[in-house]
């Protein structure tokens, strides 16, 4: 596919000497109004909201509004939008399947099976966010590679096959020291809960906090085997072309 090739022959080596700032201007400049930035309003997200916005770039930030976000997401979400005075577009489930899964399985049939966790994910998480790309061209994450096993294998600019466009990750070698320090120095407004133990931050509850000597993802879905702790937005098996030619 022509993007895909433009990918592997032009664009990993143009943004390789690049700063974070520089790398998304020249990604919004090269596909104008095709460009996309996911926050779940993690300290992560906010590094790269904080990007976006202070210059000014053309690139739509849009949010995954499950329905079960903890109340300091929302919290979060109202301070960002006032500190940076930019829109943030909020995509929400269908409302007529989510009003069958519930009715079918209760409110928490997540805790029952993975298959019902997977369901509710695609449910609240992966058709919105089918919407939210659809027609897209890069779609830009907060994703680092310390944050999971299934990560590890990622790249910091990849091909994924699934939506058919470029995925960038940003801060993807970045330590969550180093994320935490940035945060610090330029009074971005992040999630208090990451002063309470929590580290990765989705639905209320899905979420706890994590335990000193536990990894990233201990406290998401924390009754399932590692193995499985992906919600379907981010999994490689989509990646296609991920290392350098």
């Amino acid at each position: 596919m022509i993007v895909s090739e433009h990918l592997s022959g032009v664009l990993r080596p143009e943004l390789a000497g690049k700063t974070i700032a520089q790398s998304l201007a020249y990604l919004a400049e090269h596909f104008p109004g095709k460009v996309v930035f996911s926050t779940s309003f993690g300290i992560e997200d906010q590094v790269i909201t904080h990007f976006i916005f202070e210059n000014e770039l053309p690139i739509q930030v849009f949010t995954l509004d499950t329905g079960r976000l903890f109340p300091e997401t929302y919290a979060t979400w109202s301070r960002t939008v006032e500190r940076y005075g930019r829109p943030i577009q909020a995509y929400y489930p269908d409302a007529q399947a989510l009003q069958a899964f519930v009715s079918a399985k209760g409110p928490n049939s997540f805790y029952e099976s993975v298959d019902n966790r997977k369901s509710c994910c695609h449910i609240r998480k992966v058709e919105p966010l089918n919407r939210a790309l659809a027609g897209q061209s890069v779609w830009i994450t907060g994703i680092r590679a310390e944050q999971s096993p299934n990560r590890l294998d990622m790249s910091d600019i990849e091909w994924d096959a699934a939506h058919e466009l470029i995925k960038f990750h940003p801060i993807f070698d970045w330590t969550y020291e180093e994320v935490r320090a940035f945060v610090n120095k330029n009074g971005i407004p992040y999630n208090p809960l990451h002063d309470k133990g929590f580290v990765s931050i989705g639905c209320a509850p899905c979420t706890r906090a994590v335990r000193p000597g536990e990894d990233f993802r201990a406290g998401r879905w924390w009754w399932e085997d590692a193995s499985k702790k992906e919600c379907g937005l981010h999994v490689v098996e989509q990646v296609l072309e991920s290392k350098p030619d």
